[in-house]
């Protein structure tokens, strides 16, 4: 009778080993979904579904075990977007949570990742500092970081030329500035930064800015270019309506989501570094996405489509080498990992989890050359990881 009270309840404990192994993977995805950087949002979204689709070839499981997607609004603002991720971890058990859109917000919920001992995979907020000063063991980013934008930037400023900056009032533009500035300094010493202005996040009027930036510039010998480092509806068309050209001025604007490049159309010869445009690419994982998006949504895929497939792939990958979902294992196998993503190959650099990337320079075609709606960007060159001087700025 003892025998078989043992062997009953050693099948009873088995069968609640199996259950425990069989339990869903629980995601939360915390992004802006509401707010002037809602359209970032909604693609980061499709990106990071695609994303596990792909890489669990249309199952949704890993290791048997189902994937939950669990949604949760930062509406842009850094308090709510720190008590949503502590609702995720604590209120919802999630094994690890993605996001957000805004750099600010992200600032804010770092410390929340170290609080609950869980990973956040930073997706898309780009500010330097989320994987500088403000960086925890358990922050992995997939998304380019401020200094990837502004060295890449750098590769496309070659020679002397005297460059003014027009950014936005907060962590993702004054990073990016200091970046450029960094970049600049070791890359091309002739250039120099001769004018700093910042505008508040929303600002719609940029008529007194651009008088001052076309003042600096204006004196300055030889070529002059007006970087742009901003997030949401870019400036840059009511800045050309300024006539820059007047003064001999050309415009830096930086890659962006196809509706902003396809306002740009006829400001063929721009040039500029950009994260991802769904034509530079070329591999199975990328056509894949160009494909099933075009097939799904009628267009190409963007800039945050491919940035929400790559933190997908990555982490679909991680729990496979850490065989689960335990954070300890997960940070151990994401140290280092490389994986595949629509922009080709990833890695975690160890030191700050900071996933290094290829990153492309784009000039804006003739019109002529623009074959059909969404043809705006010519690859100039793929500015690969391996060239790019990316300093590791944490601190711990």
């Amino acid at each position: 009778m003892k025998r078989t009270l043992r062997f009953a309840a050693a099948l009873a404990l088995a069968a609640v080993a199996g259950l425990a192994s069989a339990r869903d993977i629980k995601i939360a995805h915390v992004y802006g979904k509401t707010g002037v950087l809602e359209a970032y949002a909604k693609q980061s979204h499709t990106g990071l579904l695609m994303g596990f689709e792909y890489a669990t070839h249309g199952t949704m499981k890993v290791l048997g075990r189902k994937i939950v997607v669990i949604e949760k609004d930062t509406q842009l603002k850094p308090d709510v977007g720190k008590s949503q991720l502590a609702a995720a971890y604590g209120d919802d058990k999630v094994d690890l949570a993605v996001g957000p859109v805004s750099s600010g917000v992200a600032l804010a919920m770092l410390p929340v990742a170290e609080e609950y001992k869980k990973i956040l995979l930073v997706e898309p907020a780009v500010a330097d500092s989320i994987t500088g000063k403000n960086w925890n063991r358990y922050i992995f980013r997939t998304s380019r970081n401020s200094t990837q934008d502004a060295v890449a930037g750098a590769a496309t400023l070659k020679g002397k030329v005297s460059i003014a900056t027009l950014a936005q009032d907060y962590a993702f533009g004054r990073d990016g500035v200091k970046a450029l500035k960094d970049a600049l300094a070791k890359m091309n010493p002739q250039a120099k930064i001769v004018h700093e202005e910042y505008a508040p996040i929303k600002a719609t009027d940029f008529t007194a800015p651009a008088e001052r930036i076309f003042d600096a510039l204006k004196g300055e010998p030889g070529r002059k270019v007006l970087v742009i480092i901003w997030a949401g509806p870019n400036p840059m068309n009511k800045i050309m309506a300024l006539k820059p050209e007047r003064f001999g001025i050309e415009l830096d604007p930086g890659g962006n989501i196809l509706p902003v490049l396809k306002s740009w159309r006829d400001y063929a010869g721009v040039e500029g570094a950009i994260y991802y445009y769904y034509g530079f690419p070329k591999n199975k994982i990328n056509d894949w996405l160009v494909k099933e998006h075009e097939k799904r949504y009628g267009t190409p895929p963007d800039f945050f489509t491919c940035g929400g497939m790559a933190a997908a792939i990555a982490i679909v990958d991680a729990i496979k080498k850490a065989h689960g979902t335990d954070t300890e294992k997960l940070i151990k196998a994401m140290e280092g990992m490389s994986f595949q993503t629509p922009k080709g190959r990833m890695t975690f650099r160890a030191a700050d989890h900071q996933a290094l990337q290829d990153m492309y320079h784009f000039r804006i075609k003739p019109r002529a050359e623009q074959h059909g709606e969404w043809d705006i960007l010519k690859l100039v060159n793929v500015i690969h990881a391996a060239d790019m001087p990316i300093p590791v700025q944490n601190q711990r």
